[in-house]
Formats: C-alpha cells, structure tokens, sequence
C-alpha cells in the first residue's frame, strides 16, 4: 500500500488528504476516480494528458476511472484561471466536440476500465427548484474567495452571474458518479473542494482531491490552450509533436520533463540532445516508439544537415509564376496576405534554396520547385505549364 501511495502521490501538487488516500487504499476495493472535461475544442492536448497519465497509474493499480464529459458545463464555461468570461459555444460543436474526446483519451487510457457519462444527462433534467436548493448551499462571500474571480473584481471586471453556477455543477457530477476520488488541475481545487462539501451534505464519503500542475503551453508563460495556440494536440501527427517540442525553450524542456515525466534534469551539458530525448518520449507516448525515431530521423534530416522532407504536400497551378504572397496563402502556409508579408519580412520564407524578403517578389513555377515557409512548413510546387 505503501508503495501505491508513493506512486500515486508523485507528481502532484496537492492532495487533500493524503491520509484519506491512505485510507480508501487500504480497503483493497476497487475506487471509483473522476476526471471531468468540457468539449470547448475538438481536441485534447499535452496539458490534458498529465492528469490523463496519472488516471492511467490508478487504472493500472486496478481502479475505475470515471470520465465526465461536461456536455452541459461547457455551455456555461469553466471561469477557472480565466481573467474574462468564456465565449458561448453552441450545442453543436459541443456534441462534436465531444464525440472526439473518447478516442483520444482512449490513446492513454485503457478503455476496458472506464466509465464514461455526460453531465447534460442529469443536469437538462433537473428542475429549477433543485438548482435553487444547491445555491443555497453556498454563499457568495465564499465563491469570490477564488482568486479568479477576486482578479477581476479588483480590475472592475464583470462577473456574469452564471459564471457562478459553474463551481456548483461541477461539485454536483461528484455527487452523481459516487467519486472517491477526483483529479484535476491546481485550478480547480475550489470546484473539487466544493464536490467534497455536496457530498458531506448527501451524506457520502466525501472525495479525495489531488491537484497536479499546470502544465505551460509552448510559450512557457500562459497554460496550454487551444485557444490561445500554444499547445501540442495528442491527436497531431509524430512530425508536428517533435517539431513543435524542438521549438521550447531549454528552461521550458526542464519543466516538461519534470511534470510529464517525473524527471529532473540539472544543468545540461547537451540542451539540444535532451530537447531531441523530450520530444521522443511525447511522440512515443501517442504514437509509439517507431513513429517517435522516425520523426527524430526526419527532425535531423531537415534541420541539422538543412535537407528537405521525404515526403511534402504537393500543389500544381496552371500559371507560370505567381507572386509570393499569394503563393503562401494558396498552399495554406499562412491564413492570410498580411500574414504571409509578415513571414516574408521576417526572413522566414525559402523558394529553391533562396530566401525571399521583398513582399512583392513574383517567383517562377517550375517542377520540382520547393517552397519552405517558417520552420516547418514545405510544398513542393507543380506547373501544369512546365
């Protein structure tokens, strides 16, 4: 039991309360633990995967492992860790969105020991009586204790009174799964404390809560988000998940390794050589050991010996040339003319060897001819009228 403690405790940031912990594993029963998402995107990524992983180690020590997908939560949107109000997303994308989430989790989790329920299938049929009744269990004093929503307050910043709902939903899904224990980033230890109090009120055993870090997106500064574009989804491909890993700072690699991993590096004699090591062990982790060498093999090829790509997308235009700027935006390298004159000045685009830094170049299409723009993107170009 020990040891299962010390497994179990690793990594995390708090626990609350280890001797709780101690206690439900020594019942040698099968514990139920939750883990709660909303569909606000369609993919999961990197951040996600830490609690992912260590929903994995309670799987592998013979537990259940209870995904909620916050189908109803999501129309409302998580307030935690958020300086301004989450944007309304529609029932559709949430239900697409959700449809995905499974599969991915699947990547880490062992489906043979999960159980998966949607928070829309309690909550669209609870009464507005029964919601009133779960308000009155909390004040208002108490919800602007969260440091989030003190931040705004303090910066006159507005608090939509349905913000305030959030916490209490999602303290209820502890009540309906029968959780022993939740997991969840540092930023939800207010909504998983509050599932402990509902469950007092109920008359449960009330969940154990362990908080893990949080894990920064690829700019080291702001959490992993989707929204903001620094994070590396689990459903990317080897090449893209190697790629991007390479583009961390050396300080953000030792963090990686640390949360992800439970591995501390020193000061590294070879930061480029662990950073390689790094991104293996997250492409292996999705796609395997094979997939993660070919993707270094792939990362060298290109950028130590400056080789192109095996294999690149293909685009063929019936005109003999085109300008550059409209080039970029016509193999999809950039989301629009500004951003490709952008790129353009900034030294980050490459046609047939040459770099190219006049925003009103007009380039030659010929066979073979390859256009590289930032440092992943390649295209091999084709003229019909070569």
């Amino acid at each position: 039991m020990q040891s299962q403690l010390a497994l179990l405790t690793k990594g995390t940031e708090q626990v609350v309360s280890v001797e709780e912990l101690e206690k439900l594993l020594s019942l040698g029963k099968k514990l139920r633990v939750k883990f709660g998402v909303d569909p606000t995107s369609p993919h999961l990524h990197l951040g996600h995967a830490l609690s992912l992983l260590k929903l994995r180690q309670f799987q592998d020590l013979g537990h259940q492992v209870l995904l909620v997908i916050g189908d109803f939560t999501a129309s409302i949107g998580d307030p935690s860790g958020r300086n301004t109000t989450r944007p309304v997303i529609s029932r559709e994308e949430i239900l697409t969105n959700a449809k995905t989430y499974t599969d991915q989790a699947f990547k880490i989790l062992n489906k043979e020991s999960i159980e998966i329920f949607f928070n829309g299938n309690w909550f669209n049929e609870m009464s507005a009586e029964k919601l009133l009744s779960l308000g009155r269990r909390v004040t208002v004093n108490h919800l602007l204790h969260r440091q989030d929503f003190h931040d705004r307050i303090s910066k006159d910043q507005s608090i939509f009174l349905h913000e305030f709902f959030y916490p209490i939903l999602q303290a209820w899904d502890s009540v309906k799964v029968c959780a022993d224990i939740e997991i969840g980033g540092r930023d939800q230890l207010f909504n998983m404390l509050l599932g402990r109090d509902f469950q007092k009120d109920e008359g449960m055993t009330p969940q154990v809560v362990i908080t893990l870090p949080i894990l920064e997106g690829l700019d080291g500064v702001k959490k992993m988000s989707k929204s903001l574009g620094n994070d590396i989804g689990i459903t990317e491909s080897p090449k893209e998940m190697f790629g991007k890993t390479m583009s961390i700072s050396d300080e953000l690699m030792k963090r990686w390794f640390l949360v992800l991993f439970g591995e501390e590096l020193g000061n590294c004699s070879n930061p480029m050589e662990e950073k390689k090591r790094l991104a293996e062990k997250i492409v292996t982790l999705f796609h395997g050991r094979e997939e993660a060498l070919k993707a270094r093999e792939e990362f060298e090829r290109i950028f130590s010996r400056r080789e192109i790509p095996q294999q690149m997308p293909v685009f063929s235009f019936p005109q003999k040339s085109m300008a550059i700027v409209d080039l970029l935006l016509a193999v999809g390298a950039v989301k629009s003319k500004s951003e490709g004159r952008r790129l353009i000045s900034q030294g980050g685009v490459d046609f047939q060897g040459k770099k190219l830094t006049d925003i009103h170049s007009v380039v030659e299409l010929k066979d073979g001819s390859i256009l590289r723009c930032g440092k992943r993107f390649f295209a091999q170009i084709k003229s019909d009228n070569s």
